[in-house]
């Protein structure tokens, strides 16, 4: 299964992989596709260039890419510190109360409650644009839109390509006429920041726009070979993954990761929601006692971003961190394997 796409990045087979783990995103660039490691969680850009020293050496000289946060309207900026002054009190009472309704307990004392904030920062992002420039990285990709004009010059300039994910037919036209050289397609059904349109009717019309300019991914509700050969069918030249590695043995094996994988294994396609209660922006959640708090009456409206990450960073670690799985209700699966899969084994 060949496309232009291979050509363009150097792969094998059409499939870029996403995903905050190293482990996964090495191990799919190893079978023969594109791992684009996800680097809103790196708080500290040297624990990126850290992480991105260990892809280089475990890669096999393999490309890979790197995903980075930079809305097109830049956030308030600060220090998380300063940043929480912002924050309501009401919200701050409402996440403590919930958690102490779920018997969630608190984290252990060498945690840090931070962890995966300030990615989500415009000044953050622009550092680990910097670290990644110093490195091989092959592509970079905005997840929130075209990135600023002069990281576009900057990654053309070492030879890198850039990707941007696009809700509409019109946002992949700007990103095209932006600089952008790789459009991603992605559907109402993805895990990410997604517009309103579905991935079948989407596909199409993103690909008849700019098609012909460039490259276009399909992304969302993409979990198998029969899936892959379907966005191929719709005009795309590859495709974008994200959700699938989460019940992968790489992605289980990272610290506190078990009980995500566990949960993705044991959910339906009727076991998500769409709620801006992780970061402010529309994504894609499992339903859970955790979800269902925010929907109750009385419960506050979500922030913008960043702020809502800011406010239940910390509530989402202790969640998995508990490794409870008694605030997840979801039901056995039928469309997973029964043990996690191999990110060796894309397809």
């Amino acid at each position: 299964m060949r496309t232009s796409l291979c050509d363009l990045l150097g792969i094998e087979q059409p499939i870029v992989g996403f995903s905050p783990s190293e482990h996964v995103a090495a191990a799919v660039s190893r079978a023969g596709g594109l791992g684009v490691l996800g680097a809103v969680r790196f708080n500290d850009p040297a624990e990126l260039d850290a992480a991105l020293d260990w892809m280089d050496a475990s890669t096999g000289g393999r490309p890979y890419g790197i995903d980075v946060v930079m809305p097109a309207t830049v956030p308030t900026e600060g220090a998380a510190r300063d940043l929480d002054r912002l924050i309501p009190d009401r919200h701050k009472e409402f996440v403590e109360q919930t958690l102490l309704k779920l018997g969630v307990p608190p984290l252990p004392e060498d945690a840090q409650a931070s962890d995966g904030v300030l990615g989500w920062l415009h000044s953050i992002a622009r550092q680990h644009v910097e670290v990644a420039l110093a490195h091989p990285t092959r592509l970079i990709a905005n997840a929130l839109g075209p990135p600023p004009a002069d990281v576009i010059e900057s990654a053309h300039e070492r030879g890198m390509l850039v990707a941007a994910l696009a809700g509409t037919a019109a946002h992949a036209r700007r990103h095209v006429a932006g600089g952008v050289d790789i459009v991603v397609a992605q559907g109402y059904e993805a895990g990410g920041h997604t517009g309103e349109i579905a991935s079948m009717v989407l596909v199409p019309e993103v690909v008849d726009v700019v098609g012909t300019q460039a490259p276009v991914l399909a992304a969302g509700g993409i979990g198998c070979g029969r899936q892959i050969a379907a966005a191929l069918a719709l005009g795309a030249v590859g495709v974008w993954m994200g959700s699938a590695w989460l019940a992968t043995r790489e992605y289980a094996q990272t610290t506190s990761a078990s009980v995500v994988t566990e949960a993705v294994l044991a959910a339906t396609s009727s076991d998500t929601v769409r709620s801006r209660i992780y970061t402010g922006k529309p994504a894609r959640l499992l339903k859970n006692r955790w979800t269902d708090a925010w929907e109750q009456p009385g419960a506050p409206e979500p922030l913008g971003m960043p702020l809502q990450n800011l406010l239940v960073s910390e509530a989402h670690q202790r969640l998995i961190r508990s490794g409870q799985r008694t605030w997840c209700r979801c039901r056995p699966a039928r469309s997973w394997a029964a043990s996690p899969r191999s990110a060796r084994s894309p397809t």
